[in-house]
């Protein structure tokens, strides 16, 4: 039998193109896609260096939230939207491209920034390769364990909620790309099967139900939406169950 040589891997412009179309499909995903450190003046936090500039980051949350909803939240609300902002998008940059190509995308702290003004991203995009759930779930506790370390002190809240709350985002947003397909059923079965109730640190299982026709559950841990739109908790919230 003739051997023949490997394939060769996907190269960076191909996980490019996977994280365009991503942010293509998914329009709350406010990433921007840079070949080094962004450079356009903004106040750029690099995520490596994250938790001395946490204050400041969460300083900056509390003054959108005062300018979009005319109230002004308290400390600990700001940092949990501003965590919730975080883990969201950060784990849908890893399980995105995976649920589209079923390849792991590595995002070290170096690679990713946030612009303290704004809270948009930019990510250098870097290497990536085949892995299963197990891989996945590993590479976004990697990224975002250290995360929810420097905001805890901000947010007040213990490691099992904090991880309640990674669940959660990891969670929705898979979710939210299978509704941004068109294929919701795939997208729900995939998270479900992603977290087991075993798979620690995460708080799973996911417990997808069927309701009025259409899928839900309920979050495990709270970003504290309705903190700030008492009118309009968010649908999956505990508090309403």
């Amino acid at each position: 039998m003739l051997d023949l040589p490997a394939p060769p891997a996907p190269t960076v412009d191909r996980l490019v193109l996977t994280y365009r179309q991503l942010m293509g499909e998914c329009p709350g995903l406010t990433v921007r896609l840079v070949d080094g450190a962004p450079a356009d003046g903004g106040r750029w936090v690099p995520v490596d260096r994250l938790a001395p500039a946490v204050g400041e980051l969460v300083e900056n949350e509390a003054a959108r939230i005062r300018d979009r909803h005319g109230r002004a939240p308290r400390p600990h609300v700001a940092a949990s939207r501003l965590l919730h902002h975080y883990l969201w998008t950060s784990s849908l940059l890893i399980s995105g491209v995976w649920y589209l190509e079923r390849r792991v995308p590595a995002l070290p702290a170096d690679r990713l920034w946030i612009d303290a003004a704004t809270g948009e991203f930019g990510l250098r995009p870097g290497d990536w390769a085949p892995g299963d759930e197990a891989v996945l779930r590993d590479a976004v506790a990697a990224h975002v364990g250290p995360v929810l370390a420097a905001f805890q002190p901000f947010v007040r809240r213990g490691p099992r909620a904090l991880w309640g709350m990674a669940t959660d985002d990891l969670l929705s947003g898979i979710w939210y790309l299978g509704r941004m397909l068109g294929e919701e059923d795939r997208a729900v079965a995939t998270a479900a099967a992603l977290l087991p109730a075993d798979a620690r640190p995460w708080t799973g299982p996911a417990n997808f139900r069927r309701e009025h026709g259409g899928w839900t559950r309920t979050r495990q841990g709270c970003c504290l939406y309705y903190a700030v739109d008492p009118a309009n908790p968010c649908a999956t919230c505990p508090r309403r169950a």
